[in-house]
């Protein structure tokens, strides 16, 4: 015999893990701004010489992005809390 147990997770819960979420991501955000990170490209290949250039790229976000997503998820758990 095969059984299958569906669980359902109420839309509460999701609501606020959701929003426990975005309140973690939030703070991260607000206290990391971006972060870098190097590339090695091969540039020539020829027999025994080799040319690498190393590329140093760079990714930020705007601190409002994580006052946003801080202030979405205090929304979300508060919301929760009041149902």
């Amino acid at each position: 015999m095969n059984f299958c147990v569906i669980t359902k997770t109420p839309k509460i819960y999701k609501m606020k893990t959701l929003g426990i979420i975005l309140i973690v991501v939030g703070i991260v955000m607000l206290i990391v701004t971006g972060f870098s990170y190097t590339t090695e490209e091969n540039i020539v290949d020829a027999g025994p010489i080799e040319l690498n250039a190393e590329n140093t790229e760079t990714v930020n976000w705007p601190p409002y992005a994580g006052g946003a997503a801080l202030i979405a998820g205090i929304i979300l758990v508060v919301a929760d809390r009041r149902r």
